[in-house]
């Protein structure tokens, strides 16, 4: 017996809601940890040399699907921070790209006063929000916010502070798994990626003299 092409494919994964339309649709800004969550939690350090000066350098993975699911959610009009315990141009820099509404960087991982200031900012509140995380430093927001996330790869205590848990860990597409679930909870998951695709079809003037 042959088989068609299409039956050769692995099937569509698909994502339901994980909670209810009238919370998921409530939320107006999203609080995502970097390390752990954005990344896999590895840190490489490194050092280079300006003539006598010892310049200190930190890299970071970062999973690209994860980034369109930023990409997504700001689409659907909501707000995406990063907090992070650490002070990093590594997180700078990825934040740029994803042209977060807020970065808050602290070197001594008070998060919850950093968060406190970024919705401030941008005129939210706790019962709007909902945030992502993986260790301890995010406990004092995930018992805050009305909608707290877990990563796969989360410690118990984290897992037991939150009432979402993703099946996939930092970096790994976690907060992609996220962005997908919260937006079909929505039902606007399929009309984000609709646009996307559509975005990304259109053929510009210049392209068409050309």
């Amino acid at each position: 017996m042959t088989t068609s092409p299409e039956q050769d494919l692995p099937p569509v994964r698909i994502v339901g809601p994980v909670i209810d339309q009238a919370l998921a649709r409530r939320i107006r800004v999203i609080g995502l940890d970097v390390d752990g969550t954005l990344t896999d939690g590895g840190v490489y350090l490194g050092a280079g040399v300006d003539g006598e000066r010892v310049i200190p350098f930190e890299f970071k993975r970062y999973d690209i699907q994860d980034g369109l699911g930023v990409w997504l959610l700001r689409q659907a009009g909501i707000k995406v921070a990063i907090v992070t315990g650490r002070v990093s141009s590594s997180v700078e820099t990825r934040a740029r790209e994803l042209q977060v509404d807020a970065l808050a960087q602290d070197p001594h991982a008070r998060k919850l006063a950093a968060w406190d200031r970024v919705l401030a900012d941008l005129g939210c509140t706790n019962e709007e929000a909902a945030f992502v995380g993986d260790d301890l430093p995010d406990l004092p927001i995930l018992q805050r916010v009305a909608l707290p996330v877990a990563t796969g790869n989360a410690v118990p205590e984290v897992l037991r502070a939150c009432t979402w848990h993703l099946a996939k860990g930092g970096g790994h597409g976690a907060v992609r798994e996220f962005a997908e679930g919260l937006l079909t909870a929505r039902d606007e998951w399929n009309s984000a990626v609709a646009e996307y695709v559509r975005s990304r079809s259109a053929v510009s003037a210049s392209e068409v003299s050309a």
